[in-house]
């Protein structure tokens, strides 16, 4: 419940923001236009921004041609869970990284780049794999999806105010130079705003207790942070409003990666995994396998 709560607190006021920047930019007619969109806009992010981000990142289905050894890890994994099972995608990127998305646990995806299939073992892949079903399960993929939609959509009005006053005097322009200056930091605050960090937490938590051992996720998390910090992801570059659905922040190219920062210390997470492995009396370390499928 408290996840549709946000959602539309987050839909009402990116409403409220496409009006005022209508008016802003047209007047009466403008703010009439600006409501049109937006509320075509609100109808096409509950029902397919799930889509939209996955073919932002060029995500491939799984099949049974199709990496089908991920899509059986994931499907025994939510069956464990007692949880409906998701899609499953690929993402051909080398960065190690994953993110789930869909607007309920009956309509949900998970996506993992052949990176993280490449470079983890067998059981960080299924520890990652748990912890995107954990975002699920607690419906953080709802907000987390439809924020990425409306940041970019944010984006959008910069872009739109420059077409639209750029063929004005210089007043307009100015006006247009400012509304992009304060529109672009807008869309990453939105995702700071609308996404805690306390999800990713409780993600870890709850994962960790579906695949059945906390350090596997702790390694896991270890190795992704490594990797992101050195291996480029083109696509979240070009789309950083996304970057918050990943298990690990995947942007590290650009200055303006910082505005979109919005998961927790690494080191933290895996201290409270580890933490949590301590309680339970497990102390085993993952295999080091390097290939999660040999």
């Amino acid at each position: 419940m408290m996840g549709y709560t946000k959602t539309a607190i987050l839909m009402a006021a990116m409403t409220a923001l496409f009006m005022a920047v209508g008016y802003a930019l047209g007047g009466g007619a403008g703010l009439l236009i600006a409501l049109a969109v937006a509320a075509g806009m609100n109808i096409y992010a509950y029902w397919n921004s799930d889509k939209a981000v996955l073919k932002m990142h060029n995500a491939q289905e799984c099949n049974s041609q199709v990496h089908p050894d991920l899509q059986r890890m994931v499907h025994q994994l939510a069956d464990d869970a007692d949880m409906p099972r998701p899609r499953v995608y690929v993402i051909h990127e080398d960065q190690p990284n994953a993110f789930a998305t869909g607007r309920n646990p009956e309509n949900a995806a998970v996506a993992a780049t052949t990176g993280l299939l490449n470079r983890m073992t067998r059981e960080e892949v299924a520890a990652v794999m748990a912890h995107e079903l954990a975002h699920i399960r607690n419906y953080d993929t709802l907000i987390m999806t439809i924020t990425a939609t409306f940041a970019g959509a944010i984006s959008m009005l910069a872009n739109f105010a420059i077409f639209f006053r750029g063929g004005r005097n210089g007043g307009g322009n100015i006006i247009a130079v400012l509304l992009v200056m304060i529109l672009a930091p807008m869309a990453a605050a939105i995702v700071q705003m609308a996404i805690s960090r306390s999800r990713e937490y409780e993600a870890d938590r709850v994962g960790a207790a579906i695949c059945g051992n906390p350090l596997w996720l702790a390694s896991a998390l270890e190795k992704i942070q490594g990797f992101a910090s050195r291996i480029d992801y083109d696509r979240a570059e070009q789309n950083p409003q996304t970057a918050h659905m990943f298990i690990i922040n995947p942007l590290h190219v650009h200055k303006r990666d910082k505005l979109f920062s919005t998961h927790p210390n690494t080191q933290n997470r895996i201290a409270a995994l580890e933490k949590l492995a301590h309680e339970a009396g497990i102390g085993a370390a993952p295999s080091s396998r390097s290939n999660p499928w040999g």
